[in-house]
């Protein structure tokens, strides 16, 4: 049953747990096939999941910070990753910020840079103010 906003209650959290380490799977098996930028559009489709549930966002993190550091070539990467990945991107970059590991914020902040390039300034206020659906 949905909660409020359209978040799910903490007994489907374990659900939302399965569906992340199957989509951790297939990330994997894309990084061995020297697929990065696939892996990244792979561990950002479905975030933030849909729950206020803290090990799920964990979870997921943690999957989309594998395949953040796999991307190699970050100029690539834009000419073959849709808008429509832009924002939650964003949010993923804002939390590898905050992690204060420096490979993982020196990674971030390559992208970041990037990617404020390629959607200007309304993706990073975008990103700030949707405080709903936090990654």
């Amino acid at each position: 049953m949905a909660g409020v906003q359209g978040f799910v209650e903490a007994d489907n959290a374990e659900a939302i747990i399965a569906r992340i380490e199957h989509k951790s799977r297939k990330i994997e098996s894309l990084l061995k096939q020297h697929k990065p930028v696939e892996a990244l559009k792979t561990a950002l489709e479905g975030s933030p999941p849909a729950t206020r549930d803290e090990r799920c966002k964990s979870a997921n993190w943690i999957v989309v910070h594998r395949a953040l550091m796999a991307i190699k070539d970050v100029e690539g990467m834009f000419s073959s990753l849709d808008p429509e990945y832009y924002d939650i991107l964003m949010k993923y970059l804002y939390r590898g910020l905050s992690t204060g590991d420096r490979p993982t914020c020196d990674q971030c902040l390559r992208i970041h840079e990037k990617l404020t390039e390629r959607a200007g300034l309304g993706c990073i206020l975008r990103c700030l103010a949707d405080t709903v659906n936090t990654v």
